[in-house]
């Protein structure tokens, strides 16, 4: 005998189906994120939260991931050395903020640069690194941030500068960003701990970023932040719990601190969801009670 369901009970077995899906989405763990556009991994690269993680966006200083990328790509090739020193260009120190203050003329060690574009978000330390590897042409490097861009399959992704100032063509998406997050931590183990630096003294100076994320939640190790009027908020993380590594792309925030609130969320939604944390609620569920049994005795007399 063959069955046939109408069009009308179709539609019902349908909703039926899909109402406790889009409940348990609202009344479970699900964060609420300020950021405009959001991607997080798990270990496996597979996504766990994604919020408009396609969008093409403004990438501001996480451009400086490329940056970081290409010069590890140099320097593991044996093309340029750490301790090298780089000859300054005046159109280098000219680079707006946020800068390291670097002159005109004078020699900075290529592992100085480094700190500065990772830890200060130095525009200026980006682009003496970009005139370095590019043979005095930061065009000549941005070709090959583009190259490699399309070589890693970042296809929402098109570079302009090696910095992340504002330029109308300049575009990435969070999911292209994360792609290149976890790239870099991957091919180049070095920039780990360049990324999780929080400190570097330059000319007596000690320039030293605040990020709260480094104490809470435990695990995260590697940061980028950028922010442009256009772009907002943008922050990269990577964090490690019990061997497993997470990466996560926020965009669009609208403060500083709500990006970093935002990224405390998700990840303690990425650890709940692969299990490697209870969820708070039940941390706190009390112990269910024991009915109160009463106990008659018989009194002989």
């Amino acid at each position: 005998m063959r069955l046939v369901l109408s069009a009308h009970i179709i539609s019902a077995l349908v909703v039926a189906l899909l109402v406790p899906a889009i409940a348990g989405a609202q009344n479970g763990r699900s964060p609420v994120l300020d950021a405009e556009a959001v991607l997080l991994l798990d270990a496996e690269g597979r996504t766990l939260y994604a919020k408009n993680a396609d969008g093409e966006r403004a990438p501001a200083s996480l451009v400086k991931l490329m940056t970081l990328y290409l010069a590890f790509e140099d320097l593991e090739a044996g093309r340029v050395d750490l301790e090298e020193p780089v000859t300054i260009s005046k159109y280098a120190a000219s680079r707006p903020r946020y800068r390291m203050g670097v002159r005109a003329g004078e020699q900075v060690a290529f592992r100085v640069l480094l700190e500065g574009v990772a830890i200060a978000s130095a525009n200026d330390a980006a682009t003496a690194v970009a005139e370095h590897l590019g043979q005095g042409e930061e065009a000549t490097f941005v070709d090959r941030m583009n190259g490699k861009a399309r070589q890693l399959g970042l296809l929402a992704t098109h570079f302009v500068n090696p910095h992340g100032l504002p330029d109308a063509a300049q575009r990435s998406s969070a999911r292209d960003l994360a792609q290149l997050t976890a790239r870099l931590l991957h091919d180049h183990s070095a920039a780990r701990p360049l990324l999780g630096g929080q400190t570097f003294i330059y000319r007596r100076r000690v320039y030293t970023r605040h990020v709260p994320l480094f104490r809470d939640p435990l695990g995260v190790q590697a940061i980028k932040t950028g922010f442009t009027q256009e772009a907002g908020y943008n922050l990269a993380v990577a964090a490690w719990r019990d061997g497993q590594q997470f990466v996560m792309v926020l965009l669009g925030s609208r403060s500083r601190a709500r990006s970093f609130l935002d990224a405390k969320r998700l990840l303690q939604f990425g650890f709940v969801e692969t299990g490697l944390e209870t969820p708070e609620d039940e941390q706190a569920r009390p112990l269910p009670k024991r009915p109160v049994r009463i106990r008659r005795t018989l009194s002989l007399g």
